[in-house]
């Protein structure tokens, strides 16, 4: 295996970006169209996201290249990879644009009836906050070292085995009392 400087694809892509940014920096065009090939499709799509409509969108990413050649001097490769520092620069020009329209990205309005409100009204709410004071007050109904058990198992998710570790107590045992426990909850729920 050679010792020599890694030169993924990856790497590759970064190092000629950097270069093309370092060369836009100083005015060259031919390296602002080479950053242009390289990363259109992808600031194109974080502006598209962003926006919803490919028009705006396209205006977007206009106002991003300007960017790019005005900003390209304050890059620096030591503080993000290139690709970072463009797709930011492209999310925050876009997100500036939308701002400044004064518009917020909406949907239909017909496409509200299918947004479910997963909240419970307040009866059923009621029902559960009455059904949840009824098992703690069965588990209060159980003897002290079950009760914890009940709850340490089943509220804070600990396992049988944590549960014997924590008792000291043989596991065979822990589990015969979590049915027992389990069984008078039962009856106490009934």
């Amino acid at each position: 295996m050679a010792d020599g400087p890694d030169i993924s694809p990856a790497n590759a892509e970064r190092s000629a970006l950097v270069a093309a940014l370092a060369k836009v920096a100083v005015g060259d065009r031919a390296a602002m169209n080479e950053v242009y090939r390289r990363t259109s499709a992808k600031l194109f799509g974080v502006c598209l996201r962003i926006f919803g409509e490919r028009a705006e969108a396209e205006d977007a990413v206009q106002d991003v290249y300007l960017a790019i050649w005005r900003k390209a001097g304050t890059f620096d490769p030591a503080r993000a990879s290139p690709i970072t520092w463009l797709v930011t620069l492209a999310r925050n020009r876009a997100i500036d644009r939308l701002r400044a329209s004064g518009r917020r990205p909406t949907a239909a309005l017909e496409l509200a009836a299918d947004v479910a409100d997963e909240t419970p009204d307040a009866e059923t709410a009621l029902v559960h906050a009455d059904q949840d004071n009824r098992v703690l007050e069965c588990i209060e109904h159980l003897g002290t070292g079950d009760a914890v058990m009940i709850r340490t198992a089943f509220f804070d998710g600990a396992t049988y085995a944590e549960l014997a570790e924590r008792a000291n107590l043989p596991l065979g045992t822990v589990k015969s009392r979590i049915r027992r426990s389990l069984l008078k909850l039962r009856d106490c729920l009934q």
